[in-house]
């Protein structure tokens, strides 16, 4: 995990020398570093000037409605979060809110980095944000007392005493999480060198994070802390520390969709937690038009097309049509049962264990359920996103180690496999999901799906959740013993389109900028036209429920 050489190691124990080689030699050159801030360097002391009549107008008046005039902590590590992070720190402040970013320089989260070349980041970031004051405050968590010295070098010097039981449990889960989001893979081997390296370097990151910001908070106390993803890595540190003082804090990340952002108040985004939405919107009817609309994005997944202000493809290759599916796959009169896997790796499938200690186990264990009843047929749907990620694990790994010789009442579906997966939805008599929204989609057509993993839509009475191991298997014997009797009915299934209406239109809420092609959202949405009158009826709700203002809808 080191990346470092002796030479600028030697350097960065001497006092001031990365600090004169920066203002003599390095500071004006083109920076070579993966941590590049030149951008915002150029842009922000012409940003700041565009800002300052709204902020100054937005202080004169009282702000701009009730949320206005809130103490905001806005954190960022990694240079895109940092890029991201520095305009909405702008358009806050345009509003009339108390800002200030801080930052935690890093590139590279699974790497040491040398002191020197740590030492000169944080002075790049200075620098890069040095335009922001005074609308935006910047602070660095790498500059902060006693904990800077230790964070600029190995971290070895950071002591977890004093820190709370609750934090230091925080430290070792979020440093596992980072360990699998890592490796791509759920199997963290603390025997394995390479692996445990991996981890401890997590848990020091981790600790120091928790210590400088512990301090920070206490000393400073925001009203509200916003923290990307939330989950993960210092963010996800941050995130606990806030709450564990009972501070409010609203997560955020982004789907697909540009011009969207997904946002939860005092939970990590990437839990998905949607109960406020349920509890909101669910009662509602479902309209023709919502109806339609839903319609139109399962169509255009199910023909492998692109979806709205979308660039992803959700499948490869367009519906063949059940019958042609099942001839290609030779399936028979048998029931078939569909298992929907996840990518391994995603923070969005990670800390969603339920009875199972990952994914792996809950796959590993069913298909050897499944290897004894030659009654049914299993088709397991490995996730095509898997093409994105070649370094995950993939589940037809994990089969293949649950069963070496497959039995051919069991088959895998790979992840460039040319099979549509609505195809297989509309075959299957039965849906497995751990935390994929095909679960979701599969109840929306009738099926019974198990869920077996901490998903959004679990608990809505659309799925089985069974609880425990001996749960499991007592509902899989119990569906399978009469499928006809566990589909789903009407009222189920039009619940089913209503949650799915309010999850993939109204949960995300509109945003102008994405992470992904940023500077190209922000050339589109330029601040005096997100600032503006227009723009602040588009995007003032998001920007209010981001400094954790309850929503208000429309309807």
């Amino acid at each position: 995990m080191a990346n470092t050489t002796p030479l600028k190691e030697f350097l960065g124990d001497l006092p001031f020398t990365a600090e004169i080689d920066w203002m003599l030699r390095s500071k004006n050159r083109p920076r070579k570093d993966h941590y590049n801030l030149t951008r915002l360097l150029k842009s922000l002391p012409d940003a700041v000037k565009i800002v300052k009549p709204f902020a100054d107008k937005a202080k004169l008046h009282g702000g701009q409605g009730r949320s206005a005039g809130k103490k905001v902590l806005l954190f960022a590590t990694l240079h895109y979060w940092i890029e991201q992070s520095a305009y909405l720190g702008l358009v806050l402040a345009g509003m009339g809110h108390d800002v200030t970013l801080l930052t935690l320089p890093y590139s590279e989260w699974h790497k040491e980095k040398d002191k020197f070349t740590q030492r000169q980041r944080v002075l790049h970031t200075h620098d890069a944000l040095k335009a922001l004051s005074p609308l935006v405050k910047h602070v660095s968590l790498l500059d902060m007392q006693p904990f800077a010295r230790a964070a600029h070098g190995t971290l070895k010097a950071v002591r977890r005493d004093g820190l709370p039981e609750k934090i230091l449990a925080d430290i070792r889960e979020v440093s596992l999480w980072d360990a699998q989001y890592t490796l791509m893979r759920e199997e963290v081997d603390m025997n394995d060198p390479s692996d445990r390296a991996l981890y401890d370097l997590r848990i020091e990151r981790n600790t120091f994070a928790a210590k400088a910001a512990l301090q920070y908070l206490q000393m400073n106390k925001p009203d509200v802390v916003l923290i990307p993803n939330g989950l993960i890595l210092e963010m996800g540190i941050l995130f606990r520390v806030a709450r564990y003082l009972g501070m409010d804090a609203v997560t955020y990340e982004f789907n697909d969709q540009r011009e969207q952002i997904w946002l939860a108040q005092n939970s990590s985004i990437m839990q998905q937690e949607t109960d406020y939405l349920v509890e909101a919107r669910c009662h509602l009817p479902v309209t023709e038009a919502m109806f339609e609309k839903v319609a139109d994005l399962e169509n255009a997944r199910r023909g492998a097309r692109v979806w709205g202000k979308s660039k992803r493809l959700w499948q490869y290759v367009s519906s063949q049509g059940a019958e042609t599916t099942r001839n290609a796959l030779g399936l028979d009169s048998r029931p078939v049962v569909m298992l929907a896997a996840n990518v391994l790796g995603d923070s969005l499938t990670l800390g969603r264990d339920i009875f199972a200690a990952s994914m792996t186990e809950w796959i590993t264990k069913t298909v050897q359920y499944f290897a004894k009843r030659t009654d049914v047929q299993l088709v397991i749907r490995v996730h095509p996103g898997e093409k994105l990620v070649p370094q995950a694990k993939s589940m037809a790994t994990v089969v293949k180690e649950a069963l070496p010789e497959l039995p051919n009442h069991i088959h895998v579906i790979g992840a460039l496999d040319s099979i549509n997966t609505y195809d297989l939805i509309e075959i299957a008599d039965v849906g497995l999901a751990y935390t994929t929204t095909v679960g979701l989609e599969t109840a929306m057509n009738g099926r019974p799906v198990i869920s077996c993993g901490r998903t959004h839509y679990r608990g809505r009475g659309i799925t089985l959740d069974p609880n425990s191991w001996d749960e499991y298997y007592a509902t899989l014997e119990k569906v399978l013993g009469d499928i006809p009797a566990h589909q789903m009915n009407e009222k189920q299934i039009e619940f089913a389109w209503n949650y799915a209406y309010r999850f993939f239109f109204e949960y995300p809420r509109p945003f102008p900028w994405r992470l992904m092609n940023f500077w190209d959202d922000l050339a589109e949405h330029p601040l005096e036209s997100v600032l503006s009158d227009e723009g602040m009826a588009r995007f003032k709700k998001t920007f209010d429920f981001l400094v954790c203002e309850p929503f208000t809808w429309d309807d």
